[in-house]
């Protein structure tokens, strides 16, 4: 049974995605709202992330690897959207969440959206080869493909995580210089 607050957190979800307007992670969804936010405490997230889940109020729209696991192998990671009946409802109910929680969340999603959006869309990795050299993958996804993937073969580690920590901010401006160059 349901009770008020478990209530409350449902629609703090849907009220975070509604305001994030892109598919989202459960990580990601976990990180905004306990992490870098009180706004629900971990348990009872997770609690209310698979209620929306169960009744169809949020949909898993992909899948794709995450980040790799402590035991080095890809992690999963799924994409998370809103559905029109999860819409329906927040349209219905959202005035129970506090008008100074919902101006809290509208005011970090504005802040925090690209950073979050970046950080599911542009993937990176490396991993050494057996000549001692590394392999950098970078990509660029949307929730349902992949748009841009690129492998390189790189001298050093230190110079494959170099080119894996500059890759959020550089990303963007690649994929428009190769779209350029190669539609002229």
């Amino acid at each position: 049974m349901e009770t008020d607050n478990s209530k409350l957190n449902s629609l703090i979800l849907l009220f975070v995605f509604d305001k994030m307007d892109v598919p989202l992670t459960e990580s990601t969804i976990l990180e905004m709202c306990c992490s870098r936010n009180n706004w629900i405490n971990y348990m009872e997230c997770k609690q209310a992330f698979n209620i929306l889940l169960k009744n169809n109020f949020i949909t898993m729209i992909s899948s794709s690897k995450g980040p790799v696991s402590a035991s080095g192998a890809p992690t999963i990671e799924s994409a998370y959207a809103l559905t029109v009946d999860g819409r329906m409802c927040l349209s219905h109910l959202f005035y129970y969440i506090p008008a100074s929680l919902r101006a809290e969340i509208v005011d970090y999603v504005t802040e925090n959206r690209m950073h979050y959006r970046r950080r599911q869309e542009y993937t990176r990795d490396y991993y050494m080869n057996e000549d001692g050299t590394h392999t950098v993958v970078l990509g660029i996804k949307d929730p349902t493909k992949q748009l841009l993937k690129i492998k390189m073969n790189v001298d050093s580690r230190a110079t494959a995580k170099s080119i894996c920590n500059k890759w959020d901010e550089k990303a963007s401006q690649i994929f428009a210089s190769l779209y350029e160059l190669l539609d002229e």
